[in-house]
This record gives C-alpha cells, sequence and structure tokens, in this order.
C-alpha cells in the first residue's frame, strides 16, 4: 500500500473556490465515509482548514485511486472538472509523506509556521479513528507529522517569526484604523480561531471585548479564559452599533453580517471564514473597512521568516528521510520472516529425517545437532537479512524484498501472511 494525497489549498485557488469547498463537521465525515469507500483505498483522512481542503489515503493502485478522490473533491466544488483540475495537486507515495511532514510544521500555510494547522492536523486524525477510517499507515503517518510538527516550533523560534492569520489580519487592520488601545472588539465564534483573536486583541490593549456564539456555553468558557465578556448571538445587532473591530470566524453556512446591521460609522471587519461571515459588498462601503482571507493571502504572498523558515526546512527534511528510510526497512520485514520461517521448516524436516535414520540417537547428541544446525542458518542468513534492511533505505528503485524472494524462492502467501493483522514473526 502507498500514500496518496489528492488537494487544494490557497497555493493553487483563488479564496472563491476555497470557500465552495469549506466543509463543517458533518461534511469531513461524509467527504471521509465517501474517501474510504472508493476502490484500492484501504485508509482515510481529511485536512480541512480555511485555507486547504486535502484528502490522504493509504491505496493499493494509484491511477484509480486518483481517480475517485479527485472526483470527490469536483464533486462539492460546484465546478466543471476541466475547471477544477488545475486546482488540484496530488502526492504519492515519499512526496505525499513530505507533503504531510511540511503542513504540519507551517511551511505551506497562508501564514508561514503558524501552529495553528497542528491542531487541524490533529483533527483529521481523530475524526478518521472515531470513524474508523485511520490505520495503522495513516495512524503512524500523522503521528509523526504532528510530532515533526511539535519539533520545529521547539527547536526554532517560528512562532515569534511568522504570525498568525489573525495576527497578520490585525496588522493590516492597524494600518487602516489605528491602534486597538481602548478599542471595543467583538469577536463572533468561540473555536480555536475565536481563541487566538480574543487573546490577541486583549494582548493589543482592547479594553471591551465581547464573545458571541450560537451556543451559549461555548461564548461563556472563551469569556472566563480572557476576562471578557460573553454574549448570545442574537445580541449581534446591538453589539455592533458600538463596535470598532469585528473578527468574525463561524464557518457559517450563510451571511452572518449584512449591511443592514452595520450602523453608518467607522468599523474593520476582519472575515477569517469559510464561507464568508461578512457580505463582501460591505467593503464598498466608505465607512467600512473589510479585511478577508483573499486580502490576507494577498498580503502574505511568499513572505517567509528567513532563517527561522530555513532552521525547519531543515528539520523537515530530516524527518522526512528518517520516516522514509524506517518504513523503506520495515517493508522487507515480512520477507525476512517468510526467508527465515522457510529455513526453520527445513531444520526441521532435516532433523526429521535424522530421526528416522538414526532412531537411537541419544537425546543429548540430536540436541547438539539441532543446535548446530541452526547455529549454521542463522550465521548464513544473518548477513544478507542485515544487508536487505540496510539497502531498503537507500534511495533507489530496486526492491530487494522482491529480490530476496525471488532468490529464495519464498511463497508470496507466506509473505503476506506476515502483513496480515495479528500474524506473529
Amino acid at each position: 500500500m502507498s500514500v496518496l494525497v489528492v488537494g487544494v489549498s490557497h497555493k493553487t485557488a483563488p479564496v472563491a473556490l476555497l470557500e465552495r469547498l469549506a466543509l463543517d463537521g458533518e461534511g469531513v465525515h461524509k467527504l471521509l465515509a465517501d474517501a474510504a469507500a472508493c476502490d484500492h483505498v484501504g485508509e482515510a483522512a481529511v485536512v480541512a482548514t480555511c485555507n486547504r481542503l486535502e484528502i490522504y489515503a493509504d491505496v493499493d493502485r494509484f491511477h484509480g485511486s486518483v481517480d475517485d478522490l479527485t472526483r470527490l473533491l469536483v464533486e462539492r466544488s460546484g465546478e466543471s472538472a476541466d475547471a477544477m483540475l488545475p486546482h488540484l495537486y496530488v502526492h504519492y507515495d515519499d512526496a505525499a509523506v513530505s507533503h504531510l511532514f511540511h503542513v504540519a510544521s507551517g511551511l505551506d500555510s497562508m501564514a508561514v509556521g503558524e501552529g495553528q494547522i497542528l491542531g487541524q492536523a490533529r483533527d483529521a486524525l481523530r475524526h478518521g479513528q472515531e470513524l474508523g477510517t485511520v490505520g495503522p499507515a495513516l495512524n503512524s503517518l500523522f503521528q509523526q507529522a504532528l510530532r515533526v510538527g511539535k519539533r520545529a516550533h521547539a527547536e526554532t523560534d517560528i512562532d515569534q517569526a511568522a504570525p498568525s492569520l489573525v495576527s497578520a489580519a490585525l496588522d493590516l487592520a492597524v494600518d487602516t484604523a489605528g491602534d486597538l488601545t481602548g478599542a471595543k472588539v467583538v469577536v463572533v465564534g468561540a473555536g480555536s480561531m475565536a481563541s487566538l483573536a480574543t487573546a490577541t486583541v486583549t494582548r493589543r490593549g482592547a479594553t471591551d471585548v465581547v464573545v458571541l456564539n450560537r451556543t451559549p456555553g461555548h461564548a461563556d468558557r472563551l469569556a472566563r479564559e480572557y476576562a471578557v465578556r460573553a454574549a448570545a448571538l442574537d445580541a449581534l445587532p446591538t453589539e455592533l452599533q458600538a463596535a470598532d473591530l469585528v473578527v468574525t470566524c463561524t464557518g457559517a453556512a450563510d451571511l452572518m453580517i449584512t449591511g443592514d446591521l452595520v450602523p453608518e460609522r467607522p468599523v474593520t471587519f476582519i472575515d477569517l471564514a469559510l464561507p464568508h461571515d461578512v457580505d463582501p459588498a460591505l467593503a464598498h462601503r466608505p465607512t467600512v473597512t473589510l479585511i478577508s482571507l483573499a486580502d490576507l493571502s494577498r498580503a502574505l504572498h511568499e513572505t517567509e521568516a528567513g532563517q527561522e523558515v530555513a532552521g525547519v526546512r531543515h528539520i523537515v527534511t530530516q524527518e522526512v528521510a528518517a520516516f522514509l528510510s524506517a518504513r523503506h526497512q520495515a517493508s522487507v520485514t515480512p520477507t525476512v520472516v517468510a526467508l527465515r520461517s522457510m529455513a526453520t521448516g527445513v531444520v526441521d524436516t532435516e532433523i526429521a529425517r535424522l530421526d528416522a535414520r538414526l532412531p537411537d540417537l541419544d537425546d543429548q547428541t540430536r540436541a547438539e545437532v539441532l543446535q548446530t544446525v541452526r547455529r549454521v542458518v542463522d550465521k548464513l542468513l544473518h548477513q544478507p537479512t542485515v544487508r536487505v534492511k540496510e539497502l531498503a533505505g537507500e534511495t533507489g528503485a530496486v526492491s530487494y524484498a522482491t529480490a530476496l524472494a525471488e532468490l529464495f524462492a519464498l511463497d508470496p502467501q507466506a509473505v503476506d501472511a506476515v502483513t496480515r493483522p495479528g500474524s506473529q514473526p
């Protein structure tokens, strides 16, 4: 089996297309189920964020599976296949591993180095585990990707060098509306992005911050954490009347803020939601400043954190090489186990033949003969099996496991039996 990734992100598609592809929790579960049901797909996981939608799958065939997974994304886009395909990317096997490690470390994010993607990758793994679409292959891959992301943030200052989407948006807002000292801020939503927004505006000097959410308990919890106010979502029209800054990140299917709710006074909106929370037409109102994900994408385009990014890239390169080497070495294990099982069978057969020819052989002598024969077999097989694992970890197109199986005429069913769940080496 091999890992396949089919996806679309802010690097390959306009925000309008990403908006049409945005999924809520139920949508993610539906896409997971559809992906897992495809022919040739053994496992599936979905990474869904405000600026990417990716399907990861463990597959036994490239062409059939890439067609099926591509079709799933095309269907959800509302576009024709011809219009959608130029925005999709495909990574297979080693390249898929490298891509996920880059994503988890923040190198592929709109705000390079942001740490929120770690939680989103963890959610992708959790959802797949809960629905039973993630098995040993993707579990191992995602667990290692999470470790890579944590290492990148622990060993570099990429967190400080690269802004979060919220910080980048607030920087843009300050350029047009001034700093937040003494400002009234309305945060609509109560997820991780809303939490980050609340923490950031509070740290930057906002004195009246209110969190609104459709579920009051969620708003209350976030408000208590940062010592701000909470309100029900139906209070939004009232709270907007005195707001200086509004940060929205709900992921609702419909617009949350339309022109009739917005007062005729200066107000800045930061819309971090997909689909949009704020009516894009408000950008044309003279008293409104609207900062959307499209604006952020342009502002952050090709901005990187220099030395810190280089350090993270070095870590990712190391980790990709180590993971692939370990995976390649593990791929020959079933063949090595099958070879040793065959050798054990040969020894057992010859000892049985010896017993038939020398029925009066005493137990001590028989034990010595058996031990000697086994030592000979172990020594003969030791170097080839050690060397085949070393060679398997090197880059190249040669399948040393296949060569070993051919040289010793190993039964393919015996090799397959070692890879089945519950088999014992």
